[in-house]
């Protein structure tokens, strides 16, 4: 089964072709970053905008770039949710009307099923059950997963997603938009040992999170350095090494409690924060102790993505499963409510 795959949650078009037999045959991205970054954040309606202008040009690529023509294409996949309401009704208005116009199904994709299975994609993919760590800048959740709709939400965070407190704590030290990537890599450059800064929620049982308080520390160690309202360049490397250490020990200390709790010896790191280089150092030693493998997709396919949409829609169509004429979007969807297959 050949599945176009169309991503527009948010401020980033993917498009992408998977076929079940030779798997991903072309994917293309184009994100609005620019567009945003004038306003620090991401503006709702002109990244609906800008999706209208890219998607089917994106389209036009990938099917050239597999090298087939409409008529291969046996089903069409699109993000139903959750995000940005006018980006998602952009993505399934034009992925249920290709349908219509080639007379193929369609089916809505939930967003983070899209990046739980983007491991999937590997050439070494993980195997049902493990645990998933789903981590990105709206999204901060721990899952158990028995097999595609087979989810039982662990753990998740009460306030910011941990790439969310990333993304601030960026713009607090004055850092480039988008401030996550930027905060790992001025992080990289900082002294470990400086600046310690909390765990949050690691105290206490459970598995949920809460980066709100974190954010606030950082805040206020950002206030206290500051002389004349600056940071000296080493200063604030040292806080973006702190603030990284924190998340990253915290989300580590719950996904160590999550594989306890379940038994299990997989886990899966999904989602935007996912491609960051100290989370899979610290994780990879961790499940090293307890005979456990972590996995996670490469670069391209942790932020948001045609390809992992292609294939999650792939699947669930060659289950059977479809959606009907009307055009549907979801801003906000329960994972755990989704149908096994």
């Amino acid at each position: 089964m050949i599945v176009l795959g169309i991503e527009t949650s948010c401020d980033e078009t993917g498009v992408a072709i998977y076929d079940s037999d030779r798997g991903l045959l072309a994917d293309a991205l184009y994100s609005q970053v620019d567009i945003h970054a004038e306003y620090g954040g991401v503006i709702p309606e002109l990244a609906s905008r800008d999706h209208i202008r890219k998607a089917m040009p994106l389209v036009r690529q990938v099917i050239a770039e597999a090298g087939i023509e409409d008529d291969a294409i046996s089903g069409v996949a699109y993000t139903a949710g959750p995000g940005l309401i006018g980006a998602l009704l952009v993505g399934a208005s034009i992925g249920r009307s290709l349908a219509m116009g080639w007379g193929v199904p369609a089916i809505g994709v939930h967003h983070m099923e899209g990046h739980l299975l983007a491991p999937m994609l590997e050439e070494s993919p993980p195997q049902f059950p493990f645990v998933a760590l789903l981590v990105s800048g709206g999204h901060t959740q721990l899952v158990k997963v028995e097999g595609i709709g087979r989810y039982e939400l662990l753990g998740e965070s009460l306030d910011d997603a941990a790439g969310e407190a990333f993304d601030k704590v960026g713009k607090m030290l004055g850092l480039p938009y988008p401030g996550g990537p930027e905060v790992a890599r001025l992080a990289a450059k900082g002294e470990a040992d400086r600046f310690e800064f909390p765990r949050p929620m690691t105290n206490r049982p459970g598995l949920d999170f809460s980066f709100s308080g974190l954010k606030t520390f950082a805040r206020n160690t950002i206030a206290e350095q500051s002389v004349d309202g600056e940071l000296d360049p080493q200063t604030r490397a040292d806080i973006a090494r702190a603030f990284e250490e924190a998340v990253v020990s915290t989300l580590a200390i719950k996904c160590r409690r999550a594989l306890e709790q379940t038994g299990l010896k997989s886990l899966i790191i999904a989602g935007g924060v996912s491609a960051n280089m100290r989370l899979r150092e610290v994780l990879e030693k961790n499940l090293a102790k307890v005979d456990g493998r972590l996995f996670y997709a490469r670069p391209s396919l942790c932020t948001d993505n045609g390809a992992m949409i292609a294939y999650a829609g792939c699947q669930r169509l060659m289950a059977g499963l479809s959606e009907d004429l009307s055009i549907q979007a979801q801003p906000r969807w329960n994972l755990e409510s989704l149908p096994a297959i």
